[in-house]
């Protein structure tokens, strides 16, 4: 923290995933592994995404935001968190409709709505090596991948897309059939996922309506993750299992994503504020 000083937080949620924003604007530091660590082991900053804000790298853009899972690793999106900068951002602005850069690209806010915000989260990418995968597959809308036993497996076939972050959405009959919590660990991992993965299951429960659990890489089980809802209703729609505008339901509530004519996505959804602090990182090594 050398030339830093005292550094302030906000803690948010989004669905119910926690969220930890700090502003860097301005500021020379970056966070090392340890430290976002040690945030994310705190009582008052535990969260499974922080945000970070750096001054902005690209004309027209008002911040570029780093993206930390609480593991240290640095994810390429992440969409509740999004949501709530777009909140935070938009408080005493003029205008409510702004972009920031992430590692993904440059994503477009407009908090019109209050603690209801919207954000593109850009364009979803379908071939193998951009997601990416360890090998071909020429068809991405269901891949040869199974858990369990080749003549009756657990989970198998699922649909992979990179929305910012690799995500593999495996179709089923009932979210909650399967243990998430041993199985997403050994798929995240899986070695057809270089980058790992985050690894969802997915029921279609209408034409306009999707329930999805979520273990996300380098988190774990979480209450809701953006992209993934994203990654499924996006799937689901190559898929022709739904039309391109659906509500999705994720255990924190749901999410409306539409992914528009021009191939952008679209997800709606609510920001909640919860307290703001300074970050304590004594538990980071020296």
């Amino acid at each position: 923290m050398t030339g830093a000083g005292p550094l302030k937080y906000v803690k948010m949620n989004g669905l119910g995933n926690e969220i930890v924003i700090v502003d860097l604007r301005g500021i020379s530091k970056t966070f090392t592994q340890d430290e976002v660590r040690a945030v994310a082991s705190a009582h008052d900053t535990h969260f499974d995404q922080m945000m970070v804000l750096h001054t902005p790298k690209t004309a027209g853009t008002e911040a570029y935001v780093r993206i930390y899972n609480a593991d240290g690793s640095e994810a390429g999106a992440c969409g509740n968190g999004m949501r709530c900068v777009g909140w935070w951002m938009a408080r005493g602005r003029a205008s409510p409709q702004f972009k920031v850069e992430t590692k993904a690209g440059v994503l477009d806010i407009d908090a019109r709505g209050g603690t209801i915000v919207t954000v593109d989260m850009g364009e979803p990418r379908f071939g193998w090596q951009d997601i990416p995968l360890a090998e071909e597959f020429r068809d991405t809308r269901g891949i040869e991948l199974q858990i369990g036993p080749i003549d009756n497996p657990v989970l198998h076939s699922p649909s992979v897309v990179n929305v910012g972050n690799p995500h593999a959405v495996f179709w089923v009959d009932d979210v909650m059939a399967h243990d998430l919590g041993r199985l997403g660990p050994m798929l995240e991992n899986h070695p057809i996922f270089p980058e790992r993965a985050n690894i969802s299951l997915a029921h279609v429960t209408a034409d306009n309506a999707i329930t999805v659990r979520t273990w996300e890489r380098g988190a774990g089980l979480t209450q809701a993750c953006g992209s993934a809802a994203c990654a499924a209703a996006v799937s689901a729609a190559r898929k022709k299992l739904t039309g391109r505008k659906v509500i999705v339901t994720l255990p924190g509530g749901p999410l409306e994503i539409e992914w528009t004519p021009n191939n952008r996505i679209l997800m709606t959804g609510p920001a909640q504020f919860e307290h703001d602090g300074v970050l304590n990182l004594a538990r980071a090594p020296a």
